[in-house]
């Protein structure tokens, strides 16, 4: 009837199913486990569970972090799994086999953590009369930091900017500023 490919619809009634069951809860009852860590795989924010539970982000944050429930870094394949991908472009994930456990680049992340480098935060959304300019400033500050012999991370949610060019920085998060991060 409406042409959406039945595999979505499954997916948005997944989300649904989980967010009837997690809205039942209330703030006294503790979610468990298993439960979090279906809520962070099927993408709902700590700030989402805690107003489904009528709880706090914070109080959310505690619980995950208790259970060990952390995001995993992986890398965006960029040449459709032809060949392995070599590229910086990284993001952050629950959706694995792994959370909960000790990991490494052989373990659940696809990428080693054994260097050191400069954050640099980059602009986001387009704002008309400042996008360019706050791109321009991460863009600058990235190339600056390798000009001295730092290693530049940038962080940035917008794709459609210079700064997330592949290579304008060493590593690059395709990722929102926020509390959960």
């Amino acid at each position: 009837l409406s042409k959406v490919d039945r595999w979505f619809l499954y997916k948005l009634k997944n989300i649904y199913d989980m967010e009837s069951k997690i809205r039942t809860m209330t703030n006294q009852e503790k979610i468990a486990a298993d439960q979090l860590m279906r809520c962070k795989s099927l993408g709902f924010s700590d700030i989402q569970i805690a107003k489904l539970v009528d709880n706090t982000e914070l109080e959310i944050r505690k619980l995950r972090m208790e259970y060990g429930i952390r995001p995993i870094v992986k890398q965006i394949d960029t040449v459709a799994a032809e060949f392995p991908a070599k590229t910086n472009y990284l993001y952050c994930t629950y959706s694995c086999d792994h959370l909960g456990q000790e990991l490494d680049a052989q373990h659940g992340y696809d990428i080693a953590f054994d260097e050191h480098g400069i954050m640099v935060l980059g602009n986001g959304a387009y704002r008309i009369g400042s996008s360019v300019e706050f791109d321009w400033c991460a863009v600058s500050a990235s190339r600056t930091l390798r000009t001295q012999g730092f290693r530049s991370i940038m962080v940035n949610y917008n794709p459609e900017t210079v700064s997330t060019d592949y290579d304008e920085c060493d590593r690059l998060y395709f990722e929102e500023l926020s509390f959960e991060r």
